[in-house]
């Protein structure tokens, strides 16, 4: 790309002669192959999470209440099902936000949520977080679709930058970035304090120019043909998106 420069002989930005600032995302579902995203409704939703949420992570001896999937998110924020559907109320009516319910289609079960959050129509950049999988979505290509409908809806919008922020010390939401074909641009230290603690925050992101490679690369994961009849991928996500994440230019 030819550096652009102004009438001082400053080094500028290139221009963006056409651009237009983007609609804000609406509350239609998004349906894929394994789930919907359906907007977050407290009333139709709060029960199955509650219960999907209960189940404790396998891998952590004495998380007796699937508490430990909430500790990158300031912790748990209920404590009983009550407690968790005027939580999920007060989610799905945040203005700032646009939180979905993941249903499995298997059985249409909300197994999970996920959100929109720091929408800038005017900049044209969005990012996706507040994701809170149970483990009914491990080992299932649930979490990977999931994730996958919200950067195709992003993008599709028109919105060129859509970013990814969690706590630095939380290397599985690291590793799902930048298997999801997010670049990692850094860390913003002493960025947040969360529950009385020190929060380091580390930074992805994918540009609009990047983001046909990696859709490409979605699509093929995604493809009947890349799992076996009993749903085990032959060929994993991180292999075909490695290298993206090292060789796509910004645009």
């Amino acid at each position: 790309m030819t550096q652009a420069y102004n009438v001082f002989g400053q080094p500028v930005g290139p221009a963006l002669a056409h651009w237009q600032p983007r609609p804000a995302p609406d509350s239609e579902p998004l349906a894929g192959r394994f789930c919907r995203l359906e907007p977050l409704d407290a009333d139709r939703h709060a029960e199955a999470l509650w219960q999907a949420w209960q189940v404790p992570a396998s891998e952590i001896d004495n998380d007796t209440e699937g508490r430990a999937r909430w500790t990158y998110l300031g912790g748990r924020p209920f404590d009983d099902e009550a407690g968790c559907r005027a939580w999920l109320a007060r989610m799905g009516a945040d203005s700032e936000l646009l939180c979905y319910a993941v249903v499995d289609l298997a059985d249409g079960k909300a197994v999970g949520m996920a959100a929109y959050l720091n929408i800038v129509p005017v900049d044209g950049r969005i990012e996706i977080g507040h994701i809170s999988f149970s483990p009914r979505m491990a080992r299932t290509p649930i979490s990977s679709e999931a994730l996958m409908l919200m950067m195709a809806h992003a993008f599709d919008m028109g919105y060129r930058r859509l970013e990814w922020k969690c706590d630095a010390l939380n290397t599985p939401s690291r590793r799902a970035a930048e298997r999801l074909g997010f670049r990692f641009e850094g860390v913003f230290r002493q960025h947040r304090v969360v529950a009385g603690r020190n929060r380091d925050t580390a930074w992805f992101s994918v540009l609009g120019g990047e983001w046909p490679a990696i859709r490409e690369c979605h699509r093929r994961w995604l493809a009947p043909e890349n799992f076996d009849a009993m749903g085990r991928q032959h060929r994993s996500l991180t292999s075909m998106t490695a290298a993206l994440c090292h060789d796509l230019s910004p645009s």
